[in-house]
C-alpha cells in the first residue's frame, strides 16, 4: 500500500526515479533518523504523567476524543489538532501522550544545512496502545525504522523528523502507585524551515501530515 503524500504547492515539482523514489532537483531527501536514549541519566517518561502542581497531566483522546479542546498546544493549530486525533483514533495502534511546540529563529549547527533562518518545531510523545506491545524493545525498533524508511522517500523540502526511543514506566488500573511495569515509548521530534515564519511552519506542517499518514498505513499493515 503507498504511502499517501497530502502535499502543497511546496512540494509539486518533483518526479519519481527508476528505483521509486522521487527526487527533486539537489537529488536529497526529507531528513529521517531514529535514536535510541535509554541511558540512566536520559529522559523518560511515565504514563500516566502529571505535572508537579498537577495543572498539567495525561489526556487520554483515544478514550474521549473530546478532551483535545483541552491541550492548549492545539487550540490554535489545526494541523497538529488533526493529528492528534488522528493518531488516537481506534485505527490506530499507538496513541499520544504529551506534546509541545516552538517557533526560534536561534539554530543549531545541524540546522545549517536547511540555509533558512526560521524553524518551527515541535515534539510528541507516542506509546502503543497494546501492553504487550509497550514493553517489547523490537516492537518500537521495528516500527521506529519502518517510519523512518517511509519519510526517506520524500522529497526533500527543509523538514527534518527524529524518532527516539525512551523509557516509560506504566502505572496500571488497580495497582500501587508505586509499582509500574517497565516499558518504552517514542519520542516523534519534527523541525520545519523557512525564509520566515510562515515558510517555517508550512514545512513543518507538510512534515507532520506526512508522519501522521505513514504511521497510519504502518497501524494498518500490524491491525
Amino acid at each position: 500500500m503507498p504511502l499517501v503524500f497530502f502535499v502543497s504547492s511546496v512540494l509539486k515539482d518533483f518526479w519519481f526515479s527508476g528505483n521509486g523514489k522521487p527526487e527533486t532537483g539537489n537529488g536529497s531527501w526529507m531528513q529521517a533518523e531514529f535514536n535510541v536514549e535509554l541511558g540512566t541519566d536520559d529522559h523518560c517518561l511515565e504514563m500516566p504523567w502529571a505535572s508537579p502542581d498537577g495543572r498539567m497531566h495525561f489526556l487520554d483522546l483515544r478514550e474521549r476524543p473530546e478532551l483535545l479542546l483541552d491541550i492548549t498546544e492545539a487550540a490554535h493549530n489545526r494541523d497538529l489538532a488533526e493529528f492528534l486525533s488522528v493518531l488516537n483514533h481506534a485505527s490506530s495502534i499507538v496513541q499520544t501522550a504529551k506534546c509541545d511546540t516552538w517557533l526560534t529563529d536561534e539554530l543549531d549547527a545541524e540546522d545549517e544545512i536547511f540555509g533558512a533562518p526560521w524553524k518551527f518545531g515541535s515534539y510528541v510523545d507516542l506509546i502503543f496502545t497494546e501492553p504487550m506491545r509497550q514493553m517489547s524493545i523490537i516492537e518500537h525498533e521495528e516500527f521506529a525504522n519502518s517510519l523512518v524508511h517511509l519519510l526517506t522517500k520524500v522529497p526533500d523540502f527543509a523538514a527534518a523528523a527524529d524518532f527516539v526511543l525512551r523509557r516509560c514506566y506504566f502505572h496500571r488500573p488497580n495497582q500501587s502507585p508505586d509499582h509500574s511495569d517497565d516499558g518504552y515509548c517514542l519520542t516523534f521530534y519534527l523541525h520545519g524551515y523557512g525564509d520566515d515564519e510562515d515558510g517555517a511552519k508550512k514545512s513543518w506542517s507538510i512534515g507532520l501530515k506526512l508522519v501522521q499518514n505513514a504511521v497510519m498505513q504502518l497501524s494498518a499493515r500490524k491491525k
